[in-house]
């Protein structure tokens, strides 16, 4: 564990002269308002330097913010805040980092992934933005939602690309956490080999040495225990064929919570029940934090980003723009028969999705369609007024052996 340990950020103006070199006798006193100058700590386990002076892992405390211009009615104007990007890979110091940047009145905001970002995920990262002060982004591939044959040590990686990426749009943080789980990973994962690209024995090089040097092994520790599950939302769709993926995203997420403390938390709405799941989690669980959700960001084919694309074949990745048209004209043609009184229900429309992906050589985990807060299947004829409640279109698919999913909204968007 690291101590928690008080840190500061160079402020931009010069500081008054430290006190071990007192000022001039007849030097003005500074006025009240000044604050004294910042001391840089030491660094500590899980800091990395970023940059020509810039201390990485550490709870620093930035310098003040320069007042923002006047919000509009209605809108709020992040504060302006510049630094370098800092990795962070403990969480004691990353819960430093955070408290720091509330305590100078600064609003934090978190934005979730697994890395491999794509335009998809730094539109959630500008949405961040637009909401917040201190923008921090994890990247953490969580097994706890990857069953023991599923794709864990294969999900695509990409450190490098992924710092630069959100170096290049001014992100102010990066949690990079080696693991967030006491003992073994949930179902046998092994995090570091699937970090390093595996090895024969399916453990990362110099793996044992480092447990060694920690004091034991991880089979030492008890294993972790404590899971989060929503009770009602994670039932069907994708818990149909994955049972035990929204118990392992919701611990994770309640986890970076607990550890980024963020006033704002940005989510793509690609993962649909994923989305709302969470939104009740932190209703229901009395999270002071405001879930946002960004509609989902498409290929200029139509097809919903997903860091998952790229393993598909060039003709699974061809064949799979089926499922977009196929929603967007279902879309189209439903909303129009609510208008028109055509007498045409919820299974046709289902049914017109199943056939387009059928066709392009695609197999249907489901296609549904279901009111948006509460994920319950509608069953309806189309036709009189427009329905009160906002629907949204559900689908999952596999080409090959990658699965795919997407979602278009109808008759307006729940809160």
């Amino acid at each position: 564990p690291v101590p928690m340990a008080e840190a500061t950020v160079e402020p931009e103006e010069p500081s008054p002269a430290p006190a071990d070199d007192p000022a001039p006798a007849d030097a003005p006193a500074p006025p009240a308002s000044e604050e004294p100058a910042p001391v840089d700590p030491p660094d500590a386990p899980g800091q990395e330097k970023d940059g020509e002076g810039a201390v990485a892992g550490n709870a620093l405390e930035p310098a003040p913010a320069p007042k923002a211009p006047p919000a509009k009615p209605g809108f709020r104007v992040p504060r302006r805040y510049e630094a370098p990007l800092e990795v962070i890979t403990d969480a004691k110091a990353m819960r430093v980092w955070s408290r720091a940047h509330r305590i100078a009145g600064r609003r934090v905001a978190l934005v979730p992934t697994m890395g491999y970002l794509h335009d998809g995920h730094l539109s959630l990262v500008r949405a961040a933005m637009d909401r917040a002060d201190a923008i921090v982004v994890s990247i953490y591939v969580n097994p706890a939602q990857f069953a023991a044959q599923e794709d864990f040590g294969t999900y695509p990686r990409d450190q490098d690309g992924d710092l630069a990426k959100l170096r290049a749009l001014g992100v102010h943080a990066v949690f990079q956490p080696e693991g967030l789980y006491a003992g073994s990973a949930p179902h046998g994962h092994d995090e570091a080999a699937a970090a390093a690209g595996g090895t024969e024995n399916g453990k990362a090089q110099g793996t044992d040495e480092k447990e060694k040097a920690a004091g034991g092994t991880k089979g030492d520790v008890p294993p972790h225990e404590t899971f989060v599950t929503v009770e009602e939302l994670q039932r069907g769709f994708c818990s149909e064929t994955r049972p035990h993926f929204f118990r392992g995203v919701a611990t994770v997420v309640c986890k970076l919570f607990n550890i980024c403390e963020p006033d704002v938390a940005v989510f793509g709405k690609k993962d649909y029940q994923q989305w709302r799941l969470i939104r009740r989690m932190v209703r229901d669980l009395d999270f002071e934090i405001d879930v946002v959700g960004v509609p989902l960001v498409r290929e200029p084919d139509g097809l919903a980003m997903s860091s998952r694309n790229v393993r598909l074949t060039p003709q699974h990745r061809k064949n799979a723009v089926r499922i977009s048209e196929a929603m967007a004209l279902v879309k189209e043609v439903c909303e129009l028969a609510v208008v028109n009184g055509t007498p045409k229900d919820s299974t046709h429309f289902k049914g017109l999705i199943c056939q387009a992906i059928a066709n392009s050589g695609g197999v249907v985990d489901y296609v549904d369609i279901v009111e948006q807060r509460t994920l319950k299947p509608v069953e309806w004829p189309l036709r009189g007024p427009m329905p009160a409640t906002p629907q949204v279109i559900l689908v999952a698919a596999k080409y090959g052996n990658v699965r795919l999913l997407d979602n278009v909204e109808l008759f307006g968007t729940a809160d």
